[in-house]
């Protein structure tokens, strides 16, 4: 039981009587324009996270003398 292109023009018209045809547009361009926001957010997003990456990365120098495969580590003792 679905809706027939009958039944969507009547439902379309009932809209049109209640919300008229002014607010309507008003409605359709608010949504556009939501819409389209949205999009140039998400494009802005993904720029920023780009450029984020392409920054340098600062790495804490170890100790000066301590070979590159070694892991320094501090171990608590139980009193």
């Amino acid at each position: 039981m679905g809706l027939s292109t009958t039944h969507l023009i009547i439902f379309l018209v009932i809209i049109i009587v209640i919300f008229g045809t002014k607010k309507l547009r008003n409605i359709g361009s608010d949504l556009g324009g939501a819409v389209k926001g949205f999009k140039d957010g998400m494009k802005d997003g993904t720029t920023e996270k780009t450029a984020e990456s392409a920054a340098p990365v600062q790495q804490v120098a170890g100790a000066a003398g301590a070979p590159k495969d070694t892991i320094d580590v501090e171990a608590k003792s139980k009193a």
